[in-house]
């Protein structure tokens, strides 16, 4: 089986620009032959720790194959114990060497958490706790100078990131010792297009 040995990152952007370009590749690798070679074991190369949203396939839009993602996805990509265990696998287990958070566009979930703190209105049943788990990224948000809810979900992946860091040692480790690259991320619903976030000194930008 061929191996790319070009970054993660890199690997992922040109997987998506290749699906901005609607120039996609990945429809080889996810066939008879692909899934027969997987048959016994996986060793994927990155880890997408992602919005449960329909339309944020992280396969789809990074234009990969089967086996080369590890996928966590939930609404809003909340962490609970069963997201760190997931991440924990992934990387302690199956030594990917890079993490994506990535958020998105017109995020329902953020959208939830900034109703509970603009007007004190909070879901109902479970979506309730979703929401309660993404409110203090959208207070922290707010402090570092977002105003828009596009800014508020970015830094919402960041933070998401940051998270991951101080709830695992692993990824905490993996990351420290240079084993494993992290990357915070949102996707455009409109033009397909993903782009690195990053946040330096309460000032906002994609990249």
């Amino acid at each position: 089986m061929f191996t790319d040995q070009r970054p993660a990152w890199d690997r992922l952007l040109e997987g998506n620009r290749r699906w901005i370009e609607d120039r996609s590749t990945a429809a080889g690798d996810r066939g008879a032959s692909r899934r027969a070679q997987l048959s016994q074991s996986q060793a994927p190369f990155a880890l997408v720790v992602g919005c449960a949203d329909s339309r944020v396939p992280a396969e789809i839009l990074f234009d990969q194959g089967l086996g080369d993602l590890f996928v966590v996805r939930t609404a809003g990509h909340v962490v609970d114990s069963a997201t760190l265990g997931s991440v924990e696998y992934a990387v302690g287990m199956l030594g990917v060497s890079l993490i994506v958070v990535l958020g998105h566009e017109g995020c329902g979930a953020v959208a939830a958490a900034t109703g509970v703190v603009d007007n004190a209105a909070v879901p109902a049943g479970y979506v309730r706790d979703i929401a309660e788990r993404i409110t203090p990224d959208v207070l922290r948000a707010r402090y570092d100078g977002a105003k828009t809810a596009g800014e508020i979900g970015a830094l919402h992946s960041l933070y998401t990131l940051d998270l991951l860091r101080e709830r695992s040692t692993v990824v905490d480790r993996a990351i420290g010792s240079g084993a494993l690259q992290a990357v915070a991320a949102q996707y455009c619903l409109s033009t397909g297009a993903v782009t690195e976030v990053r946040n330096s000194a309460r000032l906002l930008t994609a990249v």
